[in-house]
Formats: C-alpha cells, structure tokens, sequence
C-alpha cells in the first residue's frame, strides 16, 4: 500500500514521514515488489527456509558428484570387460585361474 502511494505521491518525504518510515526504505520496498514475481510471496524468507536452500545446494552438487563418479566406473567396467574380452580368444570371460589336473 505504500509503495502504491510513493507512485502517486509529490513529496516523498512528507509521505515517508506520515508512514513512520524513511525515503531510503520506502525505494527498497519499491525495488522488492517489483521484482517479486507475480503470485509469489512478498515476505523475507525465514532462517528455517535458507537454511533448507543451501541444504538443497549441497545435496544436488553432492548428487552431481555420485553420478559422475558412477558414470566414471561404468566406462572402467566397460574397458576391463573388452580387455578379457581380448585375451580370450572364445569371446567368453577370461579365466582369472587355470585348474591343471
């Protein structure tokens, strides 16, 4: 509602001082509400919901790292598998063992 007044008011001061608020707060209140999305909430986000943020952060780069880390295993699996592949003329897994009788 202030920030409706501030667009239609002449003298900002006199509107900051009849609101109890200062020149400096009723431009960043402006600032705020013209970034905020439409339908999202005006309100400053609570300690529980930043915490919950950087939280979300560090458990997507964390997943981020697992999946490469499983992508990284998957190639070396796939090359050891061509390896014995290789070494074994039937096209069957190696033998790590040879059992003379």
């Amino acid at each position: 509602m202030a920030v409706e007044r501030l667009r239609s008011c002449d003298d900002v001061n006199e509107l900051a001082q009849g609101l109890g608020a200062t020149r400096r707060c009723l431009y960043k209140w402006r600032v705020k509400l013209e970034t905020i999305e439409p339908g999202e909430d005006a309100s400053r986000p609570s300690a529980h919901t930043s915490s919950y943020r950087k939280q979300i952060h560090q458990l997507k780069r964390m997943l981020a790292e697992k999946a490469m880390e499983v992508d990284f295993f998957k190639g070396a699996l796939q090359k050891v598998a061509a390896r014995r592949q290789k070494k074994d003329g039937t096209g069957g897994m190696a033998s790590t063992t040879k059992c003379e009788k």
